[in-house]
């Protein structure tokens, strides 16, 4: 079992924007935490949806499960201010995406991104830049 937990939703990067972090608490049993500190997490399709004036995590994925718990909805921990917030800026067309998983202390807790979708040309502009700045890192170590 790992101490240290961090998985990273490497892919939530190149579809969205991020406009504001925010780290949440997540209920879980003590199976899917045994699970998530052993790195059997994927956030694949996952994102986050208002249901009853609490905030949900849906579609996250903890291998090892059994196939009816595996997708279960996960309640996430906020204050009253932060979810307020939130379900103010999601009438503006925003949506609320997990971006990593850690652990603080003894705790798990999820990093949420407030985040606005990327269109095709700012996705080929991120591309594009991410190139340049591989292209530049190699001169600079060809110089030394």
């Amino acid at each position: 079992m790992k101490e240290n937990v961090n998985i990273v939703n490497r892919k939530a990067k190149y579809e969205y924007e991020f406009m504001d972090s925010y780290q949440a608490g997540i209920v879980l049993k003590g199976v899917e935490v045994k699970l998530i500190r052993d790195g059997k997490l994927s956030f694949v399709d996952s994102y986050c949806i208002f249901q009853d004036g609490e905030l949900l995590l849906k579609n996250i994925s903890i291998s090892g499960m059994d196939s009816d718990e595996v997708k279960q909805d996960r309640k996430l921990l906020l204050k009253k201010q932060e979810l307020n917030k939130l379900l103010k800026s999601l009438d503006k067309g925003l949506t609320i995406i997990p971006y990593r998983i850690y652990n603080n202390k003894s705790l798990l807790k999820v990093e949420i991104k407030l985040s606005r979708g990327k269109k095709i040309y700012d996705k080929r502009e991120t591309i594009k830049s991410r190139d340049i700045q591989r292209e530049l890192k190699k001169d600079i170590e060809k110089l030394k």
